[in-house]
């Protein structure tokens, strides 16, 4: 499922600000089945029409989910009414600020090291695979075509360097790449360059960046392309950015 947009993100998170709004949200999460609002008004010691005001609020936010069912034992004409049920939204909201996507790095990492191991092929190898071939399905799902708004929907926070490319002012993998730069900047030049071929821009149109707070890489307008800063596959050790 597609991450909240980051925005949104921090909204949900923000919602459970409130402790009754929070307390609502514990109950329903821990519910084995959808809550009425008659339920969850009564558990949480709240009026009907508050504990509706805060539930449809989380909905909004993304952190429940609704579904109608009519009344146990009441089928047919004249039985009612579908009750409004909430249930807990199929995905978990967390927000860094800067944005941050850990949860992405940790999936491609992880499915690399089980290429590998099921191919005997060197990880390095693998998680170069992997991470461009989630790339390239993240961007074609996504079906905007347009490799802009693609990136600023996954964090990168892209701005026009006014040469007709784009700087990728911010890393979504930042504290990694710190730590790790020749896996994470390999993995991440891999995952834009899939993006890239997505959105019908030329793989190599992804170049590297070494400028301090911003993203490994960067998008180079079409055309002769330069040499940049290097392969990020094979991205030299002591580059991590601050």
């Amino acid at each position: 499922m597609p991450r909240l947009p980051w925005s949104g993100r921090l909204a949900a998170v923000a919602s459970l600000g409130d402790e009754k709004r929070r307390q609502l949200f514990e109950l329903i999460t821990a519910s084995d089945g959808a809550v009425g609002r008659d339920e969850a008004a009564m558990a949480v010691g709240l009026p009907r029409s508050t504990a509706s005001f805060h539930l449809d609020r989380m909905v909004k936010d993304g952190l429940l989910a609704v579904e109608f069912h009519k009344p146990a034992g009441k089928t047919g004409p004249g039985s009612g009414r579908p009750a409004k049920l909430y249930r807990s939204a199929e995905r978990e909201v967390g927000a860094f600020v800067p944005d941050r996507n850990y949860d992405l790095a940790g999936e491609l990492l992880a499915a690399a090291i089980e290429r590998s191991a099921a191919a005997g092929t060197p990880v390095h190898d693998a998680l170069l695979a992997t991470s461009h071939e989630a790339g390239r399905l993240a961007a074609a799902t996504a079906g905007n075509g347009n490799l802009e708004t693609f990136l600023a929907a996954e964090g990168y926070q892209p701005e026009p360097d006014g040469y007709g490319g784009l700087t990728l002012v911010n890393c979504p993998f930042h504290r990694l790449a710190d730590r790790h730069p020749d896996t994470v900047c390999a993995m991440n030049g891999a995952f834009l360059r899939g993006a890239a071929s997505a959105c019908g821009n030329a793989e190599d149109s992804v170049q590297g960046n070494d400028a301090p707070g911003q993203c490994c890489a960067r998008i180079i307008p079409p055309g002769p392309h330069d040499a940049g800063t290097g392969d990020l596959s094979q991205r030299p050790a002591g580059t991590a950015r601050s």
